[in-house]
């Protein structure tokens, strides 16, 4: 786990925290880009997990997070590249309070590759629960990632496992295509979004996170913690409306 991640899961140990990050977080609002950008056919726009369990009325619902979905819709015309990622858990997941005795959701537990949030059960496998969402149009995306489906590791990020270290491939599929620049929006902000932006960085993508298309959990100051660490890593934040 990088420092940026331990960074970022410390905020989740104790609300005591909050007010320090939140401070460290307003650094991370210089962060800009500046003036309209255009993505070019070496751009992808990556959905991260617009799916049932994280919406309203879903297993693990993110506040607002329908909110996202018509500004997602209305970007997807200015990228000729798009990516989805799904959640995609077995039952009894490692990453589920469920699986564990005594544990309830949003309490943590040490597994091999370091804190582990524990969850409600969510996004299983082959459920109406793990489905996108219906009001997601994207018809011109070429490739959905389904990320978390090791049953003993999670998986925020859309390019590595929790350990860091495990590939779901999408760097390589990206950069054979020649892909130089990475735009992410989607759920949860502080965490699979962030991940993905941060990882993205990580394998030498320019990376964007669009932050009105995305929406946040903010379990004890994770929200100002992500924002540091992606501005840490080199992430730039924007909105919708700077896409040309």
């Amino acid at each position: 786990m990088t420092v940026s991640r331990r960074f970022l899961l410390s905020a989740l140990g104790a609300s005591s925290t909050v007010g320090a990050v939140a401070s460290l977080g307003l650094m991370s609002n210089s962060i800009f880009a500046a003036g309209k950008i255009k993505p070019d056919a070496q751009s992808v726009l990556i959905v991260v997990d617009v799916q049932n369990c994280f919406i309203e009325g879903g297993t693990l619902p993110v506040s607002k997070g329908s909110e996202v979905v018509p500004v997602i819709n209305k970007l997807g015309a200015s990228f000729a590249n798009i990516v989805v990622t799904q959640d995609w858990h077995t039952a009894g997941h490692a990453s589920f309070a469920s699986s564990y005795s005594g544990k309830k959701p949003f309490e943590t537990t040490k597994l091999g590759y370091g804190t582990q949030v524990l969850w409600p059960d969510h996004c299983v496998q082959g459920t109406e629960d793990a489905a996108l969402h219906k009001d997601l149009k994207l018809p011109s995306a070429q490739l959905i990632i389904r990320k978390g489906y090791h049953k003993d590791m999670d998986s925020y990020s859309a390019f590595t496992e929790a350990d860091a270290k495990t590939s779901t491939g999408l760097s390589g599929y990206l950069k054979q295509r020649g892909i130089k620049t990475v735009y992410v929006t989607g759920l949860a902000t502080d965490f699979c979004v962030a991940w993905t932006a941060m990882d993205a960085r990580t394998a030498g993508f320019k990376t964007y996170v669009i932050e009105d298309a995305c929406r946040a959990i903010d379990l004890n100051g994770s929200l100002a913690a992500a924002w540091k660490s992606m501005g840490d890593k080199g992430v730039q934040r924007i909105q919708s409306s700077d896409i040309a």
